[in-house]
């Protein structure tokens, strides 16, 4: 989505020369001094590392979207199975929409941060840029986490009933579904355009999000319920749709016995393989920023935030930096747990397998007596 720079804090010479001036009496310089430690007169200033590691960022996560969406789409032009067709349809689309969601909205960061960042005291304000890029982080944060959610619905369906699965999904609805993601998405983002929320600048002064930690009002707490408890309720659904998939696979290969199912079988599995590391990538990178989310706003309204303000800002820089790194990682799920690396993978395993299998049968116990009796023979 994006990466956030880096920030140095530095006294205001103005408040330096001040304290200087001051010259008498102690109780003064404690005075300036404890303003200082407050961080009341600090300016922000980026550094050289933040513009690099924003870059880096890009750079990986475009590069990573592009190949991926290179394999997918080469996939889906040699698939004639239908089921197959409109997985990597859901996949395609994941991998456009990570791609639009890392670009745009590490663009318009990178912006801020060569621009000096937004000062401490104008956070709670909001203009057009931060409109957009607060819209943007909503719209591209909870696309994903539909689709992951749509993608794994429908493969439960495909593994435990097939004909059912056969009648109802097809190119067409699959294009409505995603329709449908992207405008509810589109919808949840453009909520404070009608006053239902608001979204702000955020610590460092580099990105914008909803306003979670000070002087927040009960719309904004709905807001943050609704984005939290949409993706929650997401991840949620999935991790049963990919268990379910994957318990019914494994009761179905322990009582297969040989035929003609084995191709299809194998596309079920790398299918139910890539959904799986898709969520655990998506659980692991979107929930903190869910639920630090919910739990800095709560506390926020019921004012009972207070000394904790410095750490729920941490907390919150820090979910998003992980949700940035769900954009770079979902690519690399079909880029290395494709069927082919799979195999590969399988057939490593089972040769090193067999060189220990081969290893230890040097050392079986029938071979000791043979030894033995040569021992005698010799004697």
């Amino acid at each position: 989505m994006l990466a956030l720079s880096h920030y140095n804090s530095s006294a205001s010479p103005l408040l330096l020369h001040f304290s200087n001036d001051l010259g008498g009496t102690l109780e003064d310089r404690v005075a300036v001094e404890g303003f200082l430690q407050q961080g009341n007169f600090t300016s922000m200033q980026p550094t050289t590392s933040g513009a690099i590691v924003v870059i880096l960022s890009m750079t990986l996560g475009i590069i990573s979207n592009i190949v991926a969406l290179f394999i997918l789409v080469n996939a889906y032009s040699l698939q004639r199975r239908r089921s197959k067709a409109t997985f990597l349809l859901f996949a395609t689309s994941l991998v456009v929409t990570d791609f639009i969601g890392h670009v745009i909205p590490g663009a318009l960061v990178l912006r801020l941060y060569l621009s000096g960042g937004v000062h401490p005291k104008d956070f709670n304000s909001s203009d057009g840029m931060c409109q957009f890029l607060g819209g943007s982080m909503v719209f591209f944060g909870l696309c994903p986490l539909f689709m992951g959610c749509a993608m794994a619905a429908e493969r439960c369906l495909g593994v435990t009933k097939p004909l059912l699965h056969s009648s109802l999904v097809t190119k067409t609805r699959t294009k409505i579904c995603l329709s449908v993601i992207w405008l509810v998405a589109l919808g949840v983002a453009l909520l404070p355009c009608f006053h239902l929320g608001s979204y702000t600048y955020q610590d460092p002064g580099t990105w914008c999000f909803i306003k979670v930690l000070s002087d927040t009002e009960e719309v904004d707490v709905a807001f943050v319920v609704l984005f939290s408890g949409l993706g929650l309720t997401s991840l949620a659904v999935a991790l049963v749709c990919n268990t379910i998939s994957g318990l019914t696979l494994v009761v179905a290969r322990l009582r297969r016995k040989l035929g003609s199912h084995h191709s299809a079988k194998s596309h079920d599995i790398e299918m139910v393989v890539q959904l799986v590391g898709i969520m655990v990538t998506t659980c692991i990178c979107w929930s903190p920023l869910l639920i630090f989310g919910l739990m800095s706003v709560i506390r926020s309204y019921t004012g009972s935030i207070g000394d904790d303000l410095s750490n729920y800002k941490t907390l919150m820089v820090m979910g998003v930096r992980l949700a940035t790194w769900n954009q770079i990682l979902d690519p690399w799920v079909y880029i290395l747990l494709r069927r082919t690396v799979l195999r590969k993978i399988y057939l490593i395993v089972k040769c090193q397998a067999g060189l220990r299998g081969n290893i230890l049968g040097r050392w079986e116990p029938t071979s000791f007596p043979t030894s033995m009796k040569k021992e005698v023979n010799q004697v």
